[in-house]
């Protein structure tokens, strides 16, 4: 989304310990009551001086989040965000040593390069996924990845690297889902030329399914709006994001994607992605439209509820959508507040509650020059309290 120079800074330690790096409420590790009928509350819990988009609830209740190398070269690409209110490095000082300005001295593949998304999968680990493309741009050698650490040991279990067959130039991997069983991974590609990734997680085999199909790209006609206009790059480009949010749904059985500049969420049974598509065989003919979303970024599907969270960057809101009603369900205004300013990611705690990331790229460099490189961003709790 933007061009702006880098801005390396050393010692991962002293730059969390800078002026001001986070500020937490305590509410943010509070226990809230499981989710009902009453009305949703919005709480922040966390300001970060830097980008952020990922947020993950591990089962344990930890919380991880990361921050793309966008605008600027970020300090910190994964991080714990600690009980006392701090970042910390995650899994190490090490994996978040990259720096842009150094990367024909660092090996891509053991550091965090360009970090889009971190998800627990609710069996005892954490997946980083990095697109391994700063600013959005080219994508660097042997960096886009698919990274699990053991929550128990803080430990890197499993690296899965992907060629330029699975993510080619212009590729940027950008979320992931897990099958209940644990054996594969569901990934989007919203670069140049949109995608779906099927990986088997045993044999670290990567499949790239619906390569350029009408469902993962760009949708004509449609224009992403901030503020009431038109949002635009100074060159007159507008927002180019293809396959985005991702979610499974509550059994496991289709999986569901939409693009940022698009309308239209589509649906694939997850037999036909791990079957034939992870042969490399044409899926496309079970692909299915499912209704309208409207422009959004992240998708989650409630665990208990089965119901889709929708983020809703063009009203500063998050919707909630009852997929037991079909394609023509609609979603519906869960919270709207003039603070959620391109809300991003979701994550579902153990108590039912929902994160969610403001990333702000409306505010960002790529669209308003005079921005800073380094954007303030906040994480939020949406829970469900009597």
């Amino acid at each position: 989304m933007s061009r702006l120079p880098n801005h390396p800074q050393t010692g991962i330690r002293a730059a969390l310990m800078a002026a001001a790096l986070l500020t937490v409420s305590p509410a943010a590790f509070a226990q809230v009551p499981s989710p009902a009928q009453a009305a949703p509350k919005l709480e922040k819990l966390a300001d970060f001086p830097h980008q952020v988009t990922g947020v993950t609830v591990a089962e344990d209740g930890r919380v991880f989040v990361n921050f793309p190398r966008w605008t600027e070269d970020s300090p910190v690409s994964v991080a714990e965000l600690t009980k006392a209110g701090t970042l910390k490095p995650y899994p190490s000082d090490e994996w978040n040593a990259w720096r842009n300005a150094r990367k024909d001295k660092m090996d891509a593949s053991q550091h965090w390069v360009c970090v889009q998304s971190v998800v627990a999968d609710g069996r005892g680990h954490v997946w980083v996924l990095d697109a391994a493309a700063p600013a959005q741009s080219l994508l660097v050698p042997k960096g886009a990845k698919l990274v699990r650490i053991d929550l128990a040991t803080n430990q890197i279990g499993q690296t899965i690297a992907f060629d330029e067959t699975a993510a080619p130039q212009g590729s940027y991997l950008n979320d992931v889902r897990f099958s209940p069983d644990g054996r594969h991974a569901f990934i989007t590609d919203s670069g140049a030329k949109g995608a779906l990734l099927v990986v088997d997680l045993e044999s670290g085999k990567a499949q790239r399914v619906l390569d350029g199909h009408p469902s993962t790209q760009v949708e004509k006609g449609v224009e992403v709006k901030a503020d009431g206009q038109v949002l635009r790059r100074p060159d007159g480009r507008g927002v180019e994001f293809s396959a985005d949010g991702i979610a499974l749904s509550k059994d496991g059985q289709y999986l569901y994607w939409q693009a940022i500049k698009g309308k239209t969420l589509y649906r694939v049974a997850t037999e036909k992605l791990i079957g034939s598509g992870l042969k490399g065989e044409d899926v496309s003919g079970a692909v299915e439209p499912f209704g309208e979303n409207g422009v959004a970024d992240g998708l989650l599907i409630g665990r208990e509820s089965g119901a889709m969270y929708v983020t809703a960057p063009e009203e500063d809101a998050v919707k909630r959508r009852d997929l037991s009603a079909g394609p023509s369900g609609k979603p519906e205004i869960l919270v709207k507040d003039e603070r959620l300013r391109w809300p991003d990611t979701f994550s579902e705690a153990p108590d039912g509650s929902v994160y969610v990331t403001t990333s702000r790229i409306q505010d960002s460099a790529f669209f308003k020059p005079d921005a800073p490189a380094s954007l303030p961003t906040q994480l939020w709790r949406i829970s469900f309290g009597e």
